[in-house]
């Protein structure tokens, strides 16, 4: 990096290389000990806050990958909401299952039954990288039915997981998937059938019953909210989720997503391009509209060299993301899985959550300290 890179960059984001990493703190120790208001609010009470980190730093030997992992509070059986990153592996796992299909592929258009919208598997799986749709999630979720999604993602060896229900709909419960109907030609359709999936059962891990009190429309109930049967996917699956889709020669081919070359260099640009790119507003959806990391709290054009290729979730006061970062001309980068609750008042529904305050605040503050402290090694 040269100097007068980082002083711009400086400009940009802005940076800080002040706080030294010192010979017994590993990166994401020193991190989460600087004087940055955002980090020290946070880390006065991490486990309120109901913090865990997962950072992996990568090198590159020849051609040989190797995680450097670490991580701080990291308890996969303290159960926390993880939203729309649930939406991450239900985009890979509908791109891989149609690559299975001889007659229809990801750009074939299709609608399900009584859906007025006509699309195609990447057109929705672009929409849940560039915003978060969560009607595009939902189609998808009709496509792959829960049963099928929980399998293939055991099977994969991500670690504990559990999708159980569509997001921001009145079914989200159902167990019945509805049909999809594919057009082969403009003349022909073909029908995917809908399936009947298990019923849900309730997660037996630790703080499923959340806060003092909820909303059920416009009723109080002042009793903890109940998240047992509620999706389930913690941060060390996500971080593995994305250590396959971005290194999958690191790992079996049983374990990797078995996606065409096609399709995997289209979900790799969807994950990472600005949603202007994908034909949205840049002034309504800026480019870090569903980046958290580094460039969270701020509006400006995040730099062509930096990607990030990742996917957020937030609802009832929990802030997730999992990220690839990397800055393609300084050589930077790493995986950055972090979850934050903010919800002061403990009651759900009630959209108070403190996200601008300090949730969003804290995982760009994050970003930016491990990116300086990988930098500055680069110096």
């Amino acid at each position: 990096m040269t100097l007068s890179f980082r002083a711009a960059l400086l400009l940009l984001l802005p940076l800080s290389f002040s706080c030294k990493r010192t010979e017994d703190q590993s990166a994401l120790a020193s991190a989460l000990s600087v004087d940055a208001p955002q980090i020290r609010q946070v880390m006065k009470d991490p486990e309120a806050y109901e913090v865990q980190i997962l950072f992996s730093q990568i090198e590159r030997k020849g051609d040989s990958v190797i995680f450097k992992d670490d991580s701080f509070q990291v308890q996969s059986n303290q159960y926390f909401y993880p939203a729309s990153s649930v939406k991450f592996p239900i985009a890979l796992l509908a791109l891989e299952k149609i690559a299975n299909n001889d007659s229809i592929n990801s750009t074939s258009r299709f609608f399900v039954e009584g859906d007025s919208v006509e699309t195609t598997l990447r057109a929705e799986v672009s929409k849940i990288f560039a915003v978060s749709d969560n009607e595009a999630y939902n189609r998808l979720f009709e496509f792959l039915g829960k049963d099928y999604i929980n399998n293939q993602l055991e099977q994969k060896y991500i670690g504990p997981a559990r999708i159980a229900h569509r997001l921001s709909t009145d079914n989200a419960d159902e167990l019945r998937t509805r049909p999809l109907i594919f057009y082969l030609n403009d003349s022909t359709v073909a029908e995917w059938p809908g399936t009947t999936s298990s019923p849900v059962t309730p997660l037996e891990i630790e703080k499923v019953m959340k806060g003092k009190g909820y909303y059920d429309g416009d009723s109080l109930i002042m009793e903890p909210m109940d998240f047992s049967r509620k999706n389930y996917l913690p941060v060390q699956s996500l971080h593995n989720l994305m250590k396959r889709v971005i290194f999958p020669e690191n790992f079996p081919e049983e374990e990797a997503f078995a996606l065409t070359p096609e399709d995997r260099d289209f979900v790799l640009n969807a994950m990472h391009a600005p949603p202007y790119t994908q034909g949205y507003d840049r002034e309504e959806y800026y480019d870090s509209y569903v980046k958290f990391f580094m460039f969270g709290d701020r509006k400006d054009p995040i730099p062509e060299h930096i990607k990030i290729y990742n996917k957020v979730g937030y609802a009832y006061g929990y802030l997730t993301d999992c990220s690839y970062i990397r800055d393609e001309k300084n050589e930077v980068e790493f995986i950055l899985t972090a979850t934050i609750h903010v919800n002061e008042d403990g009651i759900y529904n009630d959209n108070k959550y403190e996200y601008d305050e300090v949730g969003i605040p804290f995982l760009s503050e994050l970003g930016r300290q491990l990116y300086d402290r990988i930098a500055a090694q680069q110096l």
